[in-house]
């Protein structure tokens, strides 16, 4: 078997208009299709353009790609040489990281920063969609408004992440929050909610709140110094799939639960290979932040199926997904 072409297409597709208002554009997606002279088709998607990525697809032209060591070559090759040797060997992608532990994968509904009453109305969509987590993006001068109009909205099992992206800063501001976030009871953790130059602060404030303290980290080393520091109760991973499994296995070392956020705000591929990799991590048990739901379409035709607040796990070989090229080429713009 030979790479007869690898095909890079950047794409831009909108949010959805409650996100749209506040992000009128978010960041755009190389698509890769690595193609073969056997007639498999391996997919792939990490962010920004392609220009980064033409030598090395050119490199690889030519290759068998049962040959190559997938995890050595840089996104977006990694996931489209397993896709093929998942399709060539007949098995899931998830075989390649290890025992399957899930079938369905949690996953958060998202909001931007908005208006609290916008909020509420977005927590209202969510919670009829059947999800039960909202990953928010939060701000401190609304946070307390916004989180008691969203468990009005959609009742007091909707669950809500507090992500102010550091914006709360010192841990004074952070504890006066909590304790007004107490009572109304739906909150499930305080992500980053301080700078991150100081672990003793996270520890101060886990000290000083019931609600759960999270980072967001990616090498293992993080994980481990943050463990150390008794500063944390659970941890949002990010980076490569090696990557996630080291620093996972870290974290399950402490008992500490963990969520995936391989993507964020990306299409169904990169979400339907993080969900892969995820069925794989035992105490990835927390909902992830892969949200391709969050813009107007998606490039995927069928396979990555969200019920009720979870990816359902793809069972065909490799991804277990196809592209619909008709999206890609509609939202194309490289």
């Amino acid at each position: 078997m030979k790479i007869s072409g690898i095909d890079l297409y950047e794409v831009e597709i909108p949010p959805i208009p409650p996100i749209a208002k506040y992000m009128p554009k978010i960041y755009t997606i190389t698509i890769c299709r690595m193609q073969t002279d056997e007639g498999i088709e391996g997919i792939s998607e990490c962010q920004g353009g392609p220009p980064r990525f033409v030598e090395k697809a050119e490199e690889l032209t030519g290759e068998d790609p049962l040959a190559l060591d997938p995890f050595s070559h840089p996104d977006p090759f990694t996931c489209a040489l397993l896709d093929i040797a998942g399709q060539a060997y007949e098995l899931p992608m998830n075989r390649f990281f290890g025992e399957k532990v899930r079938d369905r994968v949690p996953v958060s509904y998202w909001s931007c920063p908005m208006e609290p009453e916008e909020t509420a109305a977005e927590a209202e969509v969510g919670a009829k969609l059947g999800f039960t987590n909202h990953k928010l993006k939060a701000r401190p001068w609304n946070i307390v408004e916004t989180v008691r109009l969203m468990k009005e909205s959609a009742g007091p099992d909707y669950q809500v992440g507090v992500d102010p992206n550091t914006k709360f800063e010192r841990p004074y501001v952070a504890a006066r929050l909590a304790s007004e976030l107490e009572p109304i009871g739906t909150v499930a953790n305080f992500e980053d909610p301080v700078l991150k130059n100081n672990l003793d602060w996270y520890r101060l404030l886990r000290e000083k709140t019931h609600i759960p303290i999270a980072l967001h980290l990616g090498a293992p080393n993080t994980v481990l110094a943050a463990l150390k520091a008794e500063c944390i109760d659970y941890v949002n991973l990010g980076g490569s799939a090696q990557q996630l499994k080291k620093a996972s296995a870290v974290a399950e070392a402490a008992d500490v639960p963990c969520w995936v956020q391989m993507g964020g705000l990306c299409l169904g591929v990169l979400a339907a290979y993080s969900t892969h990799v995820q069925s794989t991590i035992p105490n990835a048990i927390l909902p992830c932040d892969e949200l391709p739901f969050t813009r107007i379409a998606d490039v995927l035709d069928g396979g990555l199926v969200v019920d009720n607040g979870h990816f359902i796990v793809p069972e065909g070989p490799g991804l277990g997904v196809k592209l619909d090229m008709s999206v890609v080429e509609k939202y194309r713009v490289g």
